[in-house]
C-alpha cells in the first residue's frame, strides 16, 4: 500500500475532474486525480461547449486551446430542438464551439500537466472514511489522507453513493442512443457541415426523434436517435447495430450504407439531483450530482462551471482565506442553477410530440420563438448567459457575469483572471482590498453608472463596493 497525501483530492478525469484539477493547481493547492480507466478512451461523447463556458475558458487564456482542437462554430443553440440566436446577450463568444469531450478532456489534461499535476490513472476510489480533520481515501494500492475529497465521478458516482446521498428526480419513460458512425459515402440530404441547429432533428412519428450531426472526418457522423414513449429492460444493454441501421434508414432511406460503428452508447430521459453538493469534507459536482436527458447540450457544460464555481471557494477555504460560510455557497449557487436546468430539460422533453395536441402545442410555441424576447430568454437558458447569484448589493449588476469589454491596453477583460484572482475593477485610483485581488483602472465600465465593481475568480459580480470581508478573511 502506497501512502500518499494531499490537499484535495478530486474523483475522475472527466471534464469536470480535470476543470476543478486545473482551478486548484492554478491557487497553489496541492491536488491529486484519480481516475479508475487506465487511458482515456478518445470517444467523442458530448460535443459542444456553450456560450458561458467558452467565456468560463476564455477567463482561463483556455479557450484558444479548445478552439485549437474544434471542428465547428455554431451560429445558434437550440430549445426542443427549435434554434434559438444567441443575440443580446453582449457576449464576444455567440456561438457554440463544436468539440468532441475528448478533447476537451485533452485540453484540459494537457494545461494541467503545465501545472505539475498528473492523473493517476487506473486508481479507481473504492472507500473513504471522513473525519473532523480530513478524508481518508482508499484507491486500489493508495492510501491517501486529504483534506477534501471532490466526486467528479459521473452519474453512477461512487462517492455519491458512499455518501447514502438521496438522488432523486424523475423517471422518465423513454431513452436515446448517440452513436458515431461512417458512412460509405454521404447519405442523400445529409448536411456536410455543422453550422446551425435548423434542420438537424427530425421526428418521423410521436415521441420519436433522429439527429445528424457531421463529425470532421469525412462521411462520419454523429447519429442520436430515441423513443420518448419506449424504453428497454434493461438501459445497460449494448446497442446492436441493428438498431443503429433501423434509424439510419429512417433518416436517410435504404441506400445509407454504413461502413463501421465507431461507438454507440444509450442513455434514459431521467433528471436526478443530489440533495446536497457538500456533506462535510466531501463535495460532489458535475454528473455525479446531477444527471439529465441531453436536451440543449448542457450536460458538459453544467459540470464545467459546477468547477469553475467550486474550485476557487475550495482554494481559500484550503488556503485558510475564506470565511466559514463561502464553501456552502457553492451548493446554494450550483444546485439551484442544476435545479433550473432540469427544469428547462423537463419543458424541453414536453414538446417532443407524442400526441395530436402536443404538436399542435409544438407548433405554436415554434412560432413564438420568432420573437426577440422569447429567443433570448430561451437562448440564455441553454447557454448559461442568464445565470445570475443572489448577492446582498442591490444594484442589479451584481450577481451577473461581467462581459468582457475591451480594456485601455486593447487586451479584453478575462485577461485579468488568467490567474484565478478576484478582480476590482475601477475608474479612480483604489487600493487592493486584499492580496487576492486584483486592482485594474479602467476608463469606462460596462454598468456607466458604477465607479468601481468587484468580479469574482469565476466571473461574476460581487459587488460595487470592492469589500471583501463577505467571502476572504
Amino acid at each position: 500500500m502506497q501512502e500518499l497525501t494531499a490537499q484535495v483530492v478530486v474523483a475522475g478525469a472527466g471534464p469536470t475532474g480535470l476543470m476543478l484539477a486545473n482551478e486548484l493547481a492554478l491557487a497553489g493547492v496541492d491536488v491529486l486525480v484519480l481516475e479508475r480507466m487506465h487511458e482515456r478512451t478518445g470517444l467523442s461523447k458530448a460535443l459542444n461547449l456553450q456560450p458561458r463556458t467558452a467565456e468560463v475558458l476564455d477567463l482561463r487564456g483556455l479557450l484558444p486551446r479548445a478552439q485549437d482542437r474544434s471542428f465547428a462554430t455554431v451560429a445558434d443553440g437550440h430549445f426542443a430542438v427549435i434554434p434559438v440566436p444567441y443575440t443580446g446577450w453582449n457576449t464576444r463568444h455567440p456561438y457554440q464551439l463544436g468539440i468532441p469531450q475528448a478533447e476537451v478532456e485533452a485540453a484540459l489534461e494537457e494545461r494541467l500537466a503545465e501545472q505539475g499535476v498528473r492523473v493517476r490513472r487506473g486508481h479507481e476510489l473504492t472507500s473513504f472514511v471522513q473525519d473532523a480533520d480530513g478524508v481518508t481515501i482508499t484507491a486500489g494500492n493508495l492510501h491517501i489522507r486529504a483534506a477534501y475529497l471532490v466526486g467528479c465521478d459521473g452519474g453512477r458516482s461512487s462517492v455519491r453513493k458512499a455518501l447514502k446521498m438521496p438522488f432523486e428526480g424523475i423517471e422518465g419513460q423513454g431513452h436515446g442512443v448517440a452513436a458515431d458512425v461512417l458512412f460509405k459515402k454521404t447519405p442523400p440530404g445529409a448536411p456536410t457541415q455543422w453550422r446551425s441547429m435548423t434542420n438537424m432533428v427530425t421526428s418521423q412519428s410521436p415521441g420519436k426523434f433522429i439527429g445528424v450531426i457531421p463529425l470532421p472526418e469525412p462521411n462520419l457522423y454523429r447519429i442520436t436517435f430515441g423513443d420518448r414513449l419506449n424504453r428497454p429492460k434493461n438501459l445497460r444493454e449494448p446497442v446492436t447495430p441493428e438498431e443503429v441501421r433501423e434509424a439510419v434508414t429512417e433518416r436517410f432511406g435504404p441506400e445509407a450504407e454504413i461502413t463501421e460503428i465507431r461507438w454507440a452508447s444509450r442513455f434514459s430521459d431521467d433528471s436526478r439531483l443530489a440533495a446536497n453538493y457538500k456533506v462535510d469534507r466531501v463535495l460532489l459536482a458535475g454528473d455525479a450530482a446531477h444527471t439529465h436527458f441531453p436536451a440543449g447540450g448542457q450536460g458538459l457544460n453544467l459540470g464545467i462551471q459546477d468547477a469553475m464555481n467550486l474550485g476557487w471557494k475550495l482554494a481559500a477555504t484550503v488556503k485558510n482565506q475564506a470565511t466559514p460560510t463561502l464553501l456552502d455557497t457553492y451548493e446554494q449557487e450550483r444546485r439551484t442553477v442544476a435545479s433550473q436546468v432540469l427544469s428547462n430539460i423537463a419543458a424541453q422533453n414536453a414538446l417532443i410530440p407524442t400526441t395530436p395536441n402536443q404538436l399542435a402545442l409544438r407548433a405554436l410555441f415554434r412560432d413564438l420563438t420568432a420573437l426577440p424576447e422569447v429567443q433570448h430568454h430561451l437562448s440564455g437558458l441553454t447557454s448559461g448567459l442568464n445565470i445570475t447569484y443572489k448577492t446582498e448589493d442591490p444594484h442589479p449588476a451584481t450577481g451577473t457575469r461581467l462581459p468582457d469589454f475591451p480594456l485601455p491596453n486593447g487586451d479584453h477583460a478575462s485577461t485579468l483572471f488568467h490567474k484565478g484572482k478576484w478582480v476590482l475593477l475601477t475608474k479612480t485610483p483604489t487600493p487592493t482590498p486584499h492580496t487576492e485581488v486584483v486592482v485594474a483602472e479602467v476608463k469606462e465600465l460596462p454598468h456607466p453608472d458604477l465607479n468601481k465593481i468587484l468580479v469574482r475568480p469565476d466571473g461574476y459580480i460581487a459587488n460595487t463596493t470592492g469589500a471583501t470581508e463577505a467571502w476572504l478573511t
